[in-house]
């Protein structure tokens, strides 16, 4: 029993000392950062912007590589089933994180349970806009406006089970402020008709309404996160403005896959951070709207917990019923 025992415990030092071995010589070989979505968007432009970076740091390149399709369950599928090596990494957002895992019931993969949190890279705030014709300024004359039409008042929505899509569904829930919400095909079309006063509200990414904002074609009321956004300092958040808690926003971190080594792990995330605070990078995510906000692997991991937890509720309460 005493060689046994011994046999056990040389066995686990000769895995530790391979695992570390393993950790201080990756990368071998290029890195591919999978983004589940088409070339352009928020995440995609996200990958693009710290694999330069991290190519340097690392020493090998950093691939972005679009596998786009099914609301980012293609790619995010493929990295889930990738070797656990740290070659193949998940640019991943609130839309595949939390938002599709509370949507869709019976994806191919546990967002939990599947993938190893690198860390988080940036939050982009969204905000409560309005038509200036709707005489509101502030999220209770909001309320007030919604309550005294019976629902009736016309929202916007970016598109059914978006991060836009949920957050009103939050705002709503939490007030008890119903409206009537008019579906689009993204943002940009939702936009559009806000503009046109054919809607009156709608949540959006503060990178897409600011210039229209600064323009004064719509009224920012408050933006959705705990704190104020740096863009619009002046607009007070819905905490503040009398819907304590409220803390909602787009998320964009990098997973891997559930077996990476920790050391693996561990490297990533130094080097991801390392890159998030050169100025250059900064400044890069301050002109999309975006506020980089690097995190621990642990905290990104209890972030897709605790937000996966708050969408499966709202999605529940607000009946949404949606299959891939």
């Amino acid at each position: 029993m005493i060689r046994m025992g011994a046999a056990a415990l040389a066995a686990i030092c000769f895995a530790i000392v391979a695992s570390n071995a393993a950790a201080q010589s990756y990368p071998t070989r290029p890195i591919r950062l999978i983004v589940p979505f088409a070339p352009g968007g928020n995440v995609d432009i996200t990958a693009r912007t710290i694999s330069s970076g991290l190519s340097q740091a690392l020493g090998q390149q950093v691939i972005v590589e679009n596998r786009a399709g099914a609301g980012g369950t293609i790619g995010t599928d493929f990295v889930a089933k990738a070797a656990p090596d740290g070659h193949t990494l998940l640019m991943a957002s609130s839309s595949v994180m939390t938002n599709g895992p509370a949507l869709y019931p019976k994806l191919p993969y546990d967002i939990v349970r599947d993938f190893a949190p690198v860390g988080r890279v940036a939050v982009v705030p969204l905000a409560i806009v309005v038509h200036p014709s709707l005489p509101v300024k502030t999220t209770k004359e909001l309320i007030a406006v919604a309550k005294a039409q019976g629902g009736k008042l016309l929202m916007a929505n970016a598109g059914v089970g978006t991060t836009n899509h949920l957050i009103a569904e939050l705002f709503m829930i939490s007030t008890g402020a119903r409206m009537t919400l008019i579906p689009y095909k993204g943002s940009g079309q939702a936009l559009v008709d806000l503009l046109a006063g054919h809607v009156f509200a709608h949540v959006d990414q503060i990178s897409s309404a600011l210039p229209y904002i600064r323009a004064n074609r719509i009224r920012a009321i408050a933006v959705t996160t705990a704190q104020r956004a740096a863009l619009l300092p002046e607009v007070p958040t819905l905490a503040e403005s009398g819907v304590p808690g409220f803390d909602a926003s787009t998320v964009t971190g990098v997973l891997a896959p559930a077996a990476t080594p920790r050391e693996i792990v561990a490297k990533l995330n130094a080097t991801l951070v390392k890159v998030l605070a050169t100025p250059a990078i900064k400044t890069r995510f301050d002109s999309l709207g975006a506020e980089v906000q690097p995190s621990t692997s642990e905290e990104l991991g209890a972030f897709i917990r605790e937000d996966l937890a708050k969408w499966v509720k709202v999605v529940k309460q607000a009946g949404i019923k949606l299959e891939l």
